[in-house]
């Protein structure tokens, strides 16, 4: 999807919005129902006002939400977490877009815990958020920012990207990293200490041995 202008859409992608086809779009564009518009190069696209149009939500009485969403993992990068909200503010400002809520949180963007931001998607399944405008793609959630993407789409929730890199601190990633090792390293330490606990019990030991002469003879019989 193009990030660049979150408010544009690609006939694939709005096709996904829609639920619909792809060549659904394209039939309703020739009949009239649903115009596409067209860039300077003649590629088509949709708008996000074509989409609240389309539902039949009323644009001028869209009272939702314009929420500003800022992270970082620790306190300790507390001027980080202040210069992504400011220059969010800016970026909101210089387009006319007016601020209801700025959220400043704390927390890994592998966490699916987070207070705040888990308090967020609740108030957009109440649809009672229009944008969430954030930095980069990664402070919103490290993985899985596709679905997340989608899942706000369903409840008529715009996610606006800015990507700003200087604004996605890299210690972060390297924190991220360590944190995804520690989880693997842990998942494989238990599953040498189940290998010891099957060893150590005569009659599963047994069983797998019954289990694996039994593959044998099936394998000889193929052969």
């Amino acid at each position: 999807m193009n990030t660049s202008n979150i408010t544009n859409y690609k006939p694939k992608d709005f096709a996904e919005l829609l639920g619909v086809s792809v060549k659904t779009l394209q039939r309703w564009d020739r009949e009239g129902i649903l115009k596409a518009n067209r860039t300077p190069t003649d590629r088509r696209y949709y708008t996000y006002d074509q989409y609240l149009q389309f539902k039949g939500i009323n644009i001028e009485h869209d009272k939702r939400k314009v929420v500003i969403y800022a992270r970082v993992s620790t306190k300790n990068q507390r001027d980080d977490l202040q210069d992504q909200t400011a220059f969010l503010r800016q970026f909101c400002n210089a387009r006319g877009m007016i601020v209801d809520q700025c959220i400043e949180d704390y927390g890994s963007g592998l966490d699916y815990n987070r207070k705040k931001w888990n308090g967020l998607l609740d108030e957009v399944m109440e649809q009672k958020v229009k944008t969430i405008v954030i930095t980069h793609k990664d402070r919103f959630i490290r993985f899985g920012y596709d679905w997340f993407e989608r899942f706000c789409m369903r409840f008529h929730t715009t996610i606006l990207v800015v990507n700003n890199e200087e604004l996605s601190p890299q210690e972060e990633l390297v924190q991220d990293i360590i944190s995804i090792l520690h989880v693997f390293s842990r998942r494989l330490y238990g599953l040498r200490k189940y290998k010891k606990q099957i060893e150590k019990d005569e009659e599963i030991a047994e069983e797998l041995q019954d289990r694996d002469r039994s593959y044998r003879r099936a394998e000889d019989q193929n052969t």
